[in-house]
C-alpha cells in the first residue's frame, strides 16, 4: 500500500505556496491566499509585510483558519491512506522560491545551521536543484559570507563548504567566488575558516574544503595568496604526512601542485620533506607534484637523493594514465638529463626503465615527451656498461627504432 502511495498526485491547492508541503494548518491572509500556519508565521516574523505569493503590501498581518480547505485535506489524506509528513519528496518540489529567500535571509543574518542544512540537503539531490539556487541573485554571496563572519560555529562552516563544493562546478560560480574572496580582500577570513575546518572538521569536510580551495585558485594572484598562508600550507603538509585517506591525500597533493607557481613555495615544500612524504605512496596526483617540483634545482636534488622516489616513479611508467606517464617522464628527464646524477641513472636502468622509456617513445608522436625520451635514452646509454645495455637491447628487439 505504501508503495502505491508514492505515486499519488498531490492536488496543488493542498500545497503551501511557501514550503510546497501538504498544509497541516491552512490559514488565509487578507489577500485571499492560503498558507500553512508555520510557514506564513516564519515569513511575517522575519520582518516581511507582503503576501509571499502576490507580493502585495499587507494592510493587516492577521490571518484566519481556512477550515474548509483543512477539512478537504483531511478527507484526501484519509482516502489516500497518507499523512502530511509522509508525502514522498519526489512528488513535490523540495523548496519554493519564497522559502529559498527565507532560508537565504536567515543564513545571511545568523549563519543558521538549520537553514544551511536544508539548503545543503536540497542542492545535494540533483544538478537541477543546484542550478535552482545558483540562479538566485545573491545566493553565492550569502554562502561565501558565512566564511567571513567571526565566531561562526564549525557546523555552519562545514555546511557552507559542502554547499560550495557542490555548486562550484556550476557555470560562473568559481569565478564569482574567486572575485568575492580574492578580489575583495576577504581571503584572510576565508583561509582562516578553511584552516579551522581542516583542524577540527570530519574527514569528509576536510576533503571538501581542500577541493573548494583548489577550485578557487584560478589565476596567479589567487594561487600566490593561498601559498602565502603559512598556517594553511602547514596544516596541508601535516595532513599529507599523518592521515591515511587516499582521497584526502590526493586532494591535498592537487592543491599543493596548483599553488606551486613560485620558487619560494616550491622551496618550502621541499624543505618540509614533501618529496619523501609522497614517495611512500606514488599516485598520479603525486607524480604531477613531483614533476612540478622537478622544475627547480632544489626539487631535482631532493628527488635525486631519494632512491625510493626514483624507483617508485620508474615503477609507475606504463602503469598510469597518459598524463601521469608524461609527468613521470618529466621527473626522470629532469633528474637524469638536467642534474646528470649517475646513481639516479643506474636506478632507472635497474628498474627496467630503458625498456619502458623505449615503449613510450615508440607510441608517442613528435613532441615534448618524445624529445625527453630520446634525451633519456642518450643519458642512460652513456652510463651503462656494454653488457648491461646489451641485455636491455636484446629484450627490446621487437621494438622498431624511431
Amino acid at each position: 500500500m505504501a508503495k502505491e502511495a508514492l505515486h499519488i498526485t498531490v492536488p496543488s491547492v493542498f500545497r503551501c505556496p511557501i514550503s510546497l508541503d501538504v498544509m497541516k494548518s491552512p490559514v488565509s491572509l487578507c489577500t485571499g491566499v492560503t498558507y500553512d500556519r508555520s510557514s506564513i508565521q516564519q515569513w511575517l516574523e522575519s520582518g516581511h509585510d507582503t503576501c509571499p505569493a502576490t507580493m502585495q503590501v499587507l494592510p493587516s498581518k492577521d490571518f484566519i483558519p481556512n477550515l474548509t480547505l483543512h477539512r478537504l485535506i483531511n478527507l484526501w489524506i484519509q482516502s489516500s491512506t497518507l499523512r502530511p509528513g509522509s508525502i514522498s519528496p519526489r512528488l513535490l518540489p523540495a523548496i519554493s522560491e519564497v522559502r529559498a529567500k527565507l532560508l537565504m535571509e536567515r543564513i545571511e543574518s545568523q549563519s543558521c545551521v538549520d537553514s544551511l542544512s536544508k539548503v545543503s540537503e536540497f542542492v545535494s539531490r540533483c544538478e537541477e536543484n543546484r542550478r535552482f539556487f545558483v540562479r538566485f541573485d545573491g545566493f553565492v554571496e550569502v554562502i561565501a559570507g558565512v566564511f567571513t563572519r567571526k565566531c561562526v560555529e564549525i557546523e555552519a562552516l562545514v555546511m557552507a563548504v559542502g554547499i560550495l563544493d557542490l555548486i562550484s562546478s556550476e557555470n560562473g560560480v568559481r569565478e564569482r567566488l574567486n572575485k568575492l574572496i580574492f578580489k575583495s580582500n576577504q581571503e584572510n577570513n576565508f583561509l582562516s575558516a578553511i584552516v579551522f575546518i581542516l583542524q577540527n572538521g570530519s574527514l569528509d569536510s576536510r576533503v571538501k574544503s581542500v577541493r573548494v580551495l583548489d577550485s578557487l585558485a584560478l589565476d596567479s594572484e589567487s594561487k600566490r595568496r593561498i601559498s602565502d598562508s603559512q598556517d594553511l600550507i602547514s596544516i596541508l603538509l601535516q595532513l599529507l604526512q599523518t592521515n591515511n585517506s587516499q582521497t584526502l591525500n590526493d586532494a591535498v597533493t592537487s592543491i599543493l601542485t596548483t599553488v606551486s607557481i613560485t620558487r619560494s613555495i616550491k622551496s618550502r615544500l621541499i624543505e618540509n620533506r614533501v618529496v619523501e612524504i609522497v614517495s611512500n605512496s606514488i599516485t598520479e596526483k603525486s607524480l604531477k607534484l613531483l614533476a612540478t617540483l622537478s622544475s627547480c634545482s632544489e626539487g631535482r636534488s631532493e628527488i635525486s637523493s631519494n632512491p625510493k622516489c626514483v624507483e617508485a616513479v620508474v615503477e609507475k611508467l606504463l602503469k598510469a594514465s597518459k598524463t601521469a606517464t608524461e609527468d613521470a617522464v618529466m621527473v626522470l628527464w629532469s633528474v637524469c638529463c638536467l642534474n646528470k646524477e649517475e646513481k639516479v641513472r643506474e636506478t632507472v636502468v635497474k628498474g627496467d626503465g630503458v625498456t619502458k622509456i623505449l615503449v613510450i617513445m615508440q607510441r608517442e608522436g613528435e613532441g615534448r615527451v618524445k624529445m625527453m625520451c630520446r634525451d633519456l635514452m642518450k643519458a642512460l646509454r652513456a652510463v651503462c656498461k656494454d653488457w648491461c645495455l646489451g641485455s636491455y637491447e636484446t629484450k627490446t628487439t621487437h621494438i622498431r627504432p624511431c
